[in-house]
């Protein structure tokens, strides 16, 4: 397990630190679920061995800093009664906010096409072990608005790009975490949709959007996004301290 520290230089009213830990990927289940599900968790643990050990990770680091915790997605691997209830008691007993990512809604992985309909089976049970929007939400911190969009499936949706826009009105710097960052085979690809070409379009105009946190990719990276934002990506086995000023 890695840490790593970042600063961010965006016009804070004070200096503060934020958490950052992204793909988790939690893999519990037991017979509730039925035995399928149980052999899907003892079949993606060994890909994610390393889930609980972050997250106890998070709750030391959170302790010692007395800093948020930010989830850009995938904190579960499938949905399953045991991964929620996991799920529920670290954001109970956190200060948790989380942008969805494509797993938190995945039945089972790899199963079908995954799009509105597909999330739309599980999102009302997700919803429920957290507490912010999973799809959308904002906070506020030392002047700085974190707002947190639901894009595991690629795509952004109207009801995002409003949200969004109000957002903007606040006036103040706003940080996107997303789960999936924008690089160029996803842009291309995300180019075909219209309300995400729009949004994207608008997220790259928009000077107050001021940077880009996301996950996805499993992999620690530091670019630039939409040719201006500072973009950063945290990996499955990494925490990423955010200096922010």
């Amino acid at each position: 397990m890695d840490i790593l520290k970042t600063k961010l230089q965006i016009g804070a009213k004070k200096p503060f630190k934020i958490i950052h830990m992204s793909d988790t990927h939690l893999t519990h289940a037991d017979l509730r679920d039925g035995v399928r599900k149980v052999k899907l968790a003892e079949d993606r643990l060994p890909i994610f061995p390393h889930a609980e050990e972050m997250l106890e990770a998070a709750d030391q680091l959170a302790k010692e800093l007395g800093a948020p915790i930010l989830s850009t997605g995938d904190l579960i691997d499938f949905v399953s009664l045991k991964n929620l209830e996991r799920a529920k008691e670290f954001a109970k007993t956190h200060d948790l906010f989380l942008a969805a990512g494509n797993h938190e809604y995945s039945l089972y992985v790899g199963e079908a096409f995954e799009d509105a309909a597909y999330r739309n089976q599980s999102l009302q049970k997700v919803q429920a072990a957290f507490k912010n929007n999973i799809r959308q939400s904002a906070r506020v911190i030392e002047g700085i608005n974190f707002v947190a969009i639901d894009n595991g499936y690629y795509l952004f949706e109207e009801e995002q790009l409003a949200f969004l826009k109000e957002e903007v009105k606040k006036g103040l710097p706003i940080v996107l975490l997303l789960h999936v960052p924008f690089y160029k085979e996803e842009l291309t690809r995300q180019a075909e949709d219209p309300c995400t070409h729009k949004t994207i379009a608008y997220i790259r105009d928009e000077q107050l959007i001021k940077a880009v946190i996301a996950g996805h990719i499993h992999k620690n990276t530091e670019g630039t996004a939409l040719g201006r934002l500072p973009q950063w990506t945290t990996g499955c086995t990494t925490l990423r301290v955010f200096e922010i000023s």
